[in-house]
């Protein structure tokens, strides 16, 4: 089998492209569409990371096909979970909640300013900022000093302007139809 992390395979100029994206929107299929996003740097050997904002224990799909990665793929992802094992909204809030956040911020504005991945995934971010766990400013001026070749992707409702304004790719995903509204319930291995 070829293997596919030859380093004459990779494209050398990618790195000469490093933006910052944001998927937000009340529709389905943002982090969705940040992990196909993770599958494909990987596939191009990049060293990826993923901090997963608000969403803590063990029950999400992803998880568990990530953890069934071959070795040489697994070994350039990290996935952080920055949260407890709920969801979290403006009414139920914690100080819980607020420690498990800021632990995995303090962890991803580390990797950005060390420069130690590719591609860095902030999932529910925007949420994040949203509940006021995370300071917008700060957020701001952490992605504006991002290193030029390094990737970010920031998913989550409610993106704030200010990051809208300096992302280079916005996504905004907008329900016209969902099954829940029949009163379908989250599925496993679809919402979760």
């Amino acid at each position: 089998m070829e293997n596919k992390c030859d380093n004459n395979l990779i494209n050398p100029n990618w790195g000469k492209h490093g933006y910052i994206q944001v998927y937000t929107g009340n529709g389905k299929g943002k982090t969705t569409a940040s992990l196909g996003l993770a599958m494909r740097a990987l596939g191009r050997c990049w060293k990826v990371l993923i901090i997963m904002f608000t969403k803590g224990g063990d029950n999400y799909g992803e998880l568990y096909s990530f953890r069934n990665l071959s070795p040489e793929i697994a070994e350039n992802l990290t996935i952080i979970q920055a949260g407890l094992d709920r969801i979290v909204y403006a009414d139920n809030k914690s100080e819980e909640d607020a420690k498990a956040i800021q632990k995995g911020w303090e962890f991803a504005k580390k990797a950005i300013k060390n420069d130690e991945y590719n591609l860095i995934i902030l999932d529910e971010a925007n949420i994040a900022i949203d509940l006021g766990f995370i300071d917008l400013n700060e957020m701001v001026e952490v992605l504006k000093n991002k290193p030029e070749d390094m990737e970010i992707v920031l998913t989550g409702r409610n993106a704030k302007e200010e990051i809208i304004n300096i992302a280079h790719l916005v996504s905004e995903i907008q329900p016209r139809k969902h099954y829940w509204d029949t009163g379908v319930e989250a599925r496993k291995g679809i919402e979760y």
